[in-house]
């Protein structure tokens, strides 16, 4: 069994697309998962499947959400691996006098395109800095995330792929709590 973490967009929202999260939790379960964790509302989920791609799991999941929720749900798969490299290429946490409230990491559905920091790069304030590596937009917004331009929404349509977004806290939470699944095979 291999540790992989699911990351929702766009639930429990401002009211929109309510999912509790035991719901959550057995939904992954009757899809054979197991060691199923969720962390915060917003659709975090920490479980172990057997070996298998993301683009695999993806789309088991995002059928079951449909189904079983009736909402179209964007999802990110890492496993525990990938989400320990995304912790250790953040150009932006090394870098001295960095505020961690600042980071955030824009998990991509596909990887970017070649060219795609380019894109994205006239959206950001002078202030702003943004780092594509793979299927990762890396995000260092210090007038906070919710006064960017460099959104989920803006994102997609830039790169033409589906992105959801965390904060640095959470990606740590999340890498923990994979690592914490791992510990336990």
């Amino acid at each position: 069994m291999s540790t992989y973490i699911a990351m929702l967009r766009g639930i429990n929202v401002s009211g929109h697309k309510p999912i509790k999260m035991e719901a959550l939790r057995a939904s992954f379960e009757t899809l054979g998962f197991s060691d199923v964790s969720t962390y915060v509302q917003s659709g975090n989920v920490v479980f172990k499947a057997s070996k298998t791609s993301a683009t695999a799991l993806t789309e088991k999941i995002t059928k079951k959400l449909l189904d079983e929720f009736k909402y179209t749900i964007p999802v990110a798969v890492r496993t525990s691996k990938e989400l320990e490299a995304v912790l250790k290429n953040n150009p932006f946490a090394k870098e001295r006098g960095t505020n961690e409230g600042s980071l955030y990491v824009t998990f991509l559905s596909i990887a970017a395109p070649k060219g795609a920091e380019g894109l994205l790069k006239p959206l950001a304030t002078a202030s702003e800095q943004i780092f594509v590596d793979g299927r990762e937009v890396y995000l260092y917004c210090p007038n906070g995330y919710g006064t960017t331009k460099v959104s989920n929404t803006a994102i997609e349509k830039k790169l033409s792929v589906q992105a959801t977004t965390r904060n640095w806290r959470t990606v740590n939470a999340l890498a923990k709590m994979a690592g914490d699944h791992e510990e336990s095979n």
